[in-house]
């Protein structure tokens, strides 16, 4: 359905040409009759006071309310709804007179139109509403961000933090709420989604929308003190190809995994594949890699048209064969780091409890130290990891649950973790410094703790999340944001964590 988008409209603009030339075919009207054709632009509007910013909703998609286009799209200020055009034909002109409403923003361009009559109103008291719209930061308001101890307030008078709002849980989307909450305390990361000209060549619909969601979340002039998610996750399921869905829910570690991935993918250079983006920038490690296999194991990969894959893994590594060990070493870079916990014990205690089981994080990092042997299951493979190069935002995943073929399980065991002042070179070794006079940085802070609570299959998850300018942390889970106590964090049950590099 095809709707009138009335003057102003470059559909219309075409047709005012197209008019010209009909009444006026030897170009003789004068510049003054043109202008006179253009929309007229007022200040004194009498319906300014009808506008009801309590109802404006942009978190949704920008669709008409009746003809369900994305073209050409307004909202009506008064009551909310998305209407398509402003033409005497359209659905938003219809609603004006029907309704009485008679206040309109085009939802793309920002500008604000008086219906049924048609005139452009610029009046600075409509400002708020633009922001809400599309909010918009100055690299002078990022230098600030991590500096503001300000709360700023809703409409209804409730208060909310910027950049730690809560998201609304649309149907056990809270493995996604987590993962933005974890991700909006990445400062670097953060700035960089803030200013839209950073991924303008972009044309991936899931890095925009992911940057329109991080500017809601930082504004500090929201109507409202939480945020919907919805567009974001349209663009999740599209990019996704429905692995990641509205109503299934789904596991943080897979869906943090895919979003680095699919962002790094789409804002990578179009001319280089191997050019970097800020997700490699903030999370990019390396391992080194030393694999050894029984002979007759690598003979079976060939039979099974294996040794391709393998060669592509062995590129800049070596290759020793050992009578009848092979051991291939090689370099391959990461973007989190999986932790095996320990199995929990059988037995029960006096009080004929669960004994709940605690591991320092530490001893779970020995899998990191080149030394220790990690076992696969599908294969006899020893393997040995060694970290070579440390991100500068280091996450970490504690591998509690496990797939059989009747149920799920979740690992109960406790890691105890240091919240300030984890320094890795103590524990695992580093490499040296690149250069002779930088220092190597292996002191890391914890910025972002998620956490899982009940059933393996019907659970929900939380995050712990560090204010820096007030180095105070608040819990999150959905919609619920509560100051919490530092301790607390440590006690909790992590599942996944970030940590940031001291500087």
């Amino acid at each position: 359905m095809k709707a009138n988008r009335g003057y102003g409209d470059s559909v219309d603009g075409e047709r005012d040409l197209k008019r010209q030339r009909v009444v006026d075919p030897y170009g003789q009207e004068s510049i003054l009759q043109r202008l006179n054709r253009q929309v007229e632009v007022r200040r004194d509007c009498p319906y300014l006071d009808t506008v009801n910013r309590q109802v404006l909703d942009f978190d949704f998609e920008k669709f008409c309310s009746v003809s369900l286009s994305n073209l050409n799209v307004y909202a009506c200020l008064i009551c909310g709804k998305y209407f398509q055009g402003r033409g005497k034909n359209s659905h938003a002109y219809t609603h004006s007179l029907e309704a009485g409403h008679h206040v309109y923003i085009n939802l793309r361009t920002e500008k604000v139109y008086c219906l049924p009559d048609g005139y452009e109103i610029n009046d600075p008291s409509l400002d708020d509403i633009c922001y809400v719209l599309n909010p918009r930061f100055s690299k002078e308001q990022l230098e600030q961000l991590d500096k503001n101890k300000q709360w700023s307030r809703a409409l209804d008078g409730s208060d909310y933090l910027p950049g730690m709002v809560g998201l609304n849980n649309i149907q056990k989307t809270d493995f996604v709420n987590v993962t933005i909450q974890s991700l909006m305390g990445v400062t670097p990361l953060r700035n960089f989604f803030l200013i839209p000209e950073n991924y303008r060549h972009s044309k991936s619909q899931l890095v925009h929308r992911f940057g329109e969601l991080t500017r809601k979340i930082w504004h500090a002039r929201n109507f409202k003190g939480q945020v919907s998610p919805h567009e974001f996750l349209q663009a999740v399921m599209k990019a996704s190809k429905n692995q990641f869905r509205i109503g299934v829910q789904s596991e943080p570690v897979e869906f943090m995994t895919w979003l680095l991935n699919t962002l790094h993918a789409d804002l990578r250079s179009r001319t280089s594949k191997k050019s970097s983006s800020i997700i490699h920038k903030c999370f990019q490690g390396e391992l080194e890699v030393v694999k050894e296999a029984q002979r007759k194991a690598i003979s079976e990969k060939k039979q099974n048209g294996e040794e391709q894959n393998e060669a592509l893994k062995i590129t800049n590594g070596a290759i020793e064969n050992n009578n009848n060990v092979a051991t291939v070493t090689y370099r391959m870079p990461f973007l989190m780091l999986g932790l095996d916990l320990p199995e929990p014990p059988l037995f029960k205690d006096v009080m004929e409890k669960n004994i709940i089981p605690q591991v320092p994080l530490f001893n779970v990092l020995k899998k990191f130290d080149g030394e220790t042997v990690t076992t696969t299951v599908r294969s006899s493979e020893k393997v040995r990891y060694r970290v070579t190069k440390l991100p500068k935002y280091l996450i970490l995943h504690m591998r509690r649950f496990t797939k059989n073929d009747f149920f799920r399980e979740e690992n109960p065991t406790l890691v105890n973790f240091p919240v300030k002042n984890l320094e890795l070179k103590d524990y695992i070794p580093l490499p040296a410094a690149a250069k002779e006079n930088e220092k190597l940085r292996t002191t890391y802070d914890l910025i972002a703790n998620i956490v899982h609570d009940g059933k393996p299959d019907e659970g929900f998850y939380r995050v712990f999340v560090q204010r820096k300018s007030e180095e105070l942390w608040y819990e999150m889970q959905d919609l619920h944001v509560s100051e919490t106590l530092p301790q607390m964090v440590a006690l909790s049950e992590a599942y996944m964590q970030i940590f940031e590099q001291q500087q």
